[in-house]
């Protein structure tokens, strides 16, 4: 059973509290620039959040040098007008997540996701760290001299929601809560442009298969993404069915399958969304000869679509408005 998009993957490599916005205001004075200290004690004054684990992180100030070992938290720090300054794997953030947000070259390399290098991000002096709740091991050293932010990353009970939390508290400790409304705002609209687009289509019926996968040796396996997966859940808001409904892991909404257990689908018409930026070509080319890949009803009818090179199908917002863009490409021509 799968725990994490972080485990056995060629093409995945390595293992809501909203803060009130401060208001001032002249208090009842007409003496120029009353309230101008104020609003500017209010902006660069302390934060504080309460993380995936309950606990209250504080800062005395928004965060501005921020270490990130996760990639969507990166994505979403970004969106937010943060860049950080250190980031765990950014070749793999490149491929596989970079293209909603890029990096830019001040950023540097402080490890592998789940193998972060403490000395690097101590030599970066960050005013936080940010890591998701699968890598609470590294919390530990790193309290030593940072204070550390633990998001959830995901929750096959409800990932958009999960997500909405995730922006949430990266705003309220980079003092960015203005600019996570207006992200979410920008993809709830583009959410409802995707329905729109969808519905207008006409084949919002024929359901949809999400999948990646990687190749050990002589064999393949398939990963499927359930609709409590974060991609899958975005499918089912703009309407459309998930084709998977096998086990799922319980937090990333992954299932399991393999060529054989594709034969399920023969004759099932469906469009499949492959994920292929690691260009191992599993979907368009290694299965291709297979008696049973070529025999599948959505083989035959040419339904395979493969998603956007960097569209992190564990992303934040700016990603996930990517994958819908996709959606809308493939649902609504």
């Amino acid at each position: 059973m799968l725990s994490s998009p972080h485990l056995k993957r060629s093409a995945v490599p390595a293992a809501l509290a909203a803060a009130a916005l401060f208001a001032v205001s002249a208090c009842g004075t007409t003496e120029e620039g009353a309230g101008g200290d104020e609003a500017t004690a209010a902006e660069s004054g302390p934060v504080s959040t309460v993380d995936f684990l309950g606990r209250t992180v504080e800062l005395d100030a928004p965060a501005e040098r921020v270490v990130i070992l996760e990639w969507s938290e990166v994505e979403i720090s970004i969106s937010l007008g943060v860049m950080p300054v250190g980031v765990a794997d950014i070749e793999g953030y490149n491929v596989w997540a970079g293209a909603a947000e890029p990096l830019d070259d001040t950023v540097t390399d402080v490890g592998m996701r789940a193998e972060a290098s403490i000395d690097a991000i101590a030599g970066l002096d960050p005013d936080l760290v940010i890591l998701e709740n699968d890598n609470e091991a590294i919390i530990e050293p790193l309290e030593e001299f940072v204070p550390v932010l633990v998001t959830e990353g995901s929750n096959e009970e409800d990932n958009l929601a999960r997500m909405k939390r995730d922006v949430d508290m990266i705003a309220d400790l980079t003092g960015k809560n203005a600019e996570a409304e207006t992200l979410w705002a920008g993809f709830e609209a583009k959410i409802a442009e995707t329905a729109a687009a969808i519905e207008a289509g006409g084949k919002a019926d024929v359901p949809v298969f999400i999948v990646d996968g990687w190749i050990d040796g002589s064999s393949i396996s398939v990963r499927p993404f359930g609709e409590g997966s974060l991609f899958g859940a975005l499918a089912k808001e703009v309407g459309l069915a998930n084709a998977w409904t096998g086990a799922t892991d319980g937090v990333w909404g992954l299932g399991a399958t393999d060529v054989e257990g594709l034969a399920a689908y023969t004759d099932t018409e469906l469009n499949l969304v492959y994920n292929n930026s690691f260009n191992d070509n599993i979907f368009n080319e290694e299965l291709v000869g297979n008696p049973i890949y070529d025999n599948l009803r959505f083989v035959k009818d040419g339904t395979l679509y493969e998603l956007p090179k960097g569209a992190w199908t564990f992303g934040g917002p700016r990603s996930s408005e990517l994958l819908l863009d996709f959606l809308a490409e493939v649902y609504g021509s």
